[in-house]
């Protein structure tokens, strides 16, 4: 195809939007709807991942070392914790602190230690991992560790925890693709249906020996343009429905030490993956609908 018809054609793609504009208002409000939900979709999932985040650092291991170790082997212990791959972060606890803040957690009945001068309890180190799905394994290592006495941990939660971000994301994928496959059989046959519309137009154009790359290529251009529509007015319609929930809920989750997370903070993700989304389906149905469309008109020519 040369230069000059292709100028021309792409052209004839840009005009045939508002020719036809009450199908490409259809194509692009069917389009929007898919992509809305999917980016709905996917502030939910960034927003449990964020709640995940927080329950997962709150998921400490309490390390305490020997009553007999000295300084230095309390000291050699905090530094074996650290170097440790998956301990993202190691404090130490010294046992006259830990001691003082039992007396004060206990309030009046701090009386029972009156007279003790010296803290009772050992010296410790609480500690928060990287990866939980490493959990055990760097729990085992820690107890592993010389001048450790005991180690206080919660396995059973970290599993639990580990489980519901996969479930999370399984189940986020899955409608994700479910909705991208809705979205390309409803545009597809959308376009296939302004097409039946254009019947008469397609077929002057065969009659005047038009080939099929001279009649798909105002489709393809006009697909991929009510994508590119289609993805600009659902960010920003998200994002006004994302700020409205936000709005509306802020003040009950942050009665459970949680936030919303920003949505300028995934804006330019969400907004390249409804313009693919929106570029695939637009340009991929039309060229899809239009084959079938000249399959059945027995229209199909080899000069491509």
């Amino acid at each position: 195809m040369r230069a000059g018809s292709l100028k021309y054609l792409t052209r004839e793609g840009f005009r045939n939007i508002w020719v036809n504009r009450l199908m490409s208002i259809a194509s692009v409000t069917v389009l929007m709807a898919c992509l809305v939900i999917i980016g709905i979709g996917s502030m939910l999932y960034f927003n449990i991942n964020s709640l995940l985040d927080i329950v997962e650092a709150q998921n400490i291991v309490m390390v305490y070392v020997d009553y007999e170790a000295d300084d230095l082997a309390v000291s050699q212990v905090g530094i074996d914790i650290k170097n440790l791959p998956n301990v993202a972060d190691c404090e130490f606890i010294p046992k006259e602190d830990a001691f003082q803040k039992q007396i004060d957690a206990m309030g009046s009945d701090s009386a029972i230690f009156e007279g003790i001068t010296e803290s009772p309890l050992p010296d410790a180190y609480r500690v928060s991992v990287k990866d939980l799905t490493l959990y055990a394994q760097t729990v085992e290592q820690i107890k592993a560790l010389d001048s450790v006495m005991n180690v206080r941990e919660n396995s059973d939660l970290a599993t639990k925890l580990v489980s519901i971000r996969q479930a999370v994301t399984v189940v986020s994928a899955g409608i994700v693709l479910m909705l991208f496959l809705v979205a390309l059989f409803i545009i597809s046959n959308t376009i296939r249906i302004t097409m039946y519309s254009r019947k008469l137009e397609i077929n002057i154009m065969k009659a005047v020996g038009a080939t099929n790359g001279f009649i798909r290529w105002p489709f393809f251009v006009e697909g991929i343009l009510l994508g590119i529509i289609s993805s600009i007015i659902s960010i920003l319609l998200l994002w006004g429905i994302y700020e409205l929930i936000v709005y509306a809920f802020a003040s009950v989750v942050n009665m459970f030490g949680f936030t919303f997370v920003p949505f300028l903070s995934y804006i330019w993700y969400i907004f390249a993956v409804f313009v693919a989304i929106g570029i695939f389906t637009g340009g991929i149905g039309s060229m899809v609908s239009m084959n079938k469309y000249l399959k059945e008109q027995r229209s199909v020519v080899s000069n491509e």
